[in-house]
């Protein structure tokens, strides 16, 4: 059986049209009443929509906002689980005692921590930027636990025999080079996920795109809220982009 596999400009094509259709199917389905009015907004509506967003500079504001506590949580949590998830991976002991502790909280969403959030940080930034990180540290924890275990023991030998045996020697010159391709992984997909937190840490106030959609959806303004949907999906396009051309700069070394 023969697969035909599509070169980048036809698959970029390819993308492109299946975008177009998508469109036009909603279009349709707005304008000739397929979907009742009022439930969903025609792709025609969202430019004025964004348009009004941006001359109030509500759009602007917004997005200033919630990339404060998105970046402070990414990065909090992200440091944070790769250096335990490193930790636990490298020492016996250290993943023995952690991991029903690891057990017990990783199965807990990061909407579930939004109460202790308003408890412990009050209705502001530093609630949500901690929501933020909750969610991305277990997505760094575990992509730098795998890969501290998955490293190839023999190059814990070839380092011993160049005078590298030691803890911190084995972290250094084996653990972390090996482990780079994994923590990258781990970082980019905590990328998305903290998007995915930005609505659930700023469900209780705090200003930014999801707080601006709760409004909008409130007043049944569909609109408005496709609107900052799309600009979600847009930021983290951007930022995983970006990510991506910084990871290959970093992993050139592999190639």
């Amino acid at each position: 059986m023969i697969v035909l596999r599509p070169g980048t400009g036809t698959r970029a094509a390819l993308s492109i049209a299946g975008l177009v259709a998508l469109l036009a199917v909603w279009q349709a389905c707005v304008q000739y009443h397929v979907v009742p009015p009022g439930l969903l907004p025609a792709p025609s509506e969202l430019w004025p929509a964004w348009q009004s967003e941006l001359s109030g500079g509500y759009w602007q504001q917004a997005v200033r906002d919630s990339l404060g506590h998105y970046c402070a949580g990414l990065a909090i949590g992200s440091v944070l689980g790769a250096a335990l998830g490193l930790v636990c991976g490298a020492a016996p002991l250290a993943d023995a005692l952690t991991g029903g502790i690891v057990r017990l909280l990783r199965p807990i969403p990061g909407l579930a921590w939004v109460p202790f959030a308003i408890l412990w940080f009050g209705l502001n930034n530093a609630g949500a930027t901690f929501v933020i990180a909750i969610s991305v540290f277990w997505i760094n924890f575990y992509a730098a636990w795998g890969a501290v275990k998955s490293v190839d023991p023999e190059l814990y030998e070839v380092a011993a025999a160049f005078g590298h045996g030691g803890v911190l020697a084995r972290m250094r010159y084996v653990i972390l080079p090996a482990s780079c391709p994994g923590l990258l992984s781990g970082f980019r997909a905590g990328l998305g996920q903290g998007w995915m937190s930005v609505v659930a840490a700023e469900l209780f106030g705090v200003p930014g795109i999801g707080a601006r959609m709760m409004q909008a959806s409130s007043l049944l303004a569909t609109d408005i809220v496709v609107v900052y949907m799309i600009t979600m999906a847009a930021l983290y396009a951007l930022t995983d982009f970006l990510f991506g051309f910084l990871r290959d700069r970093l992993l050139r070394w592999q190639g």
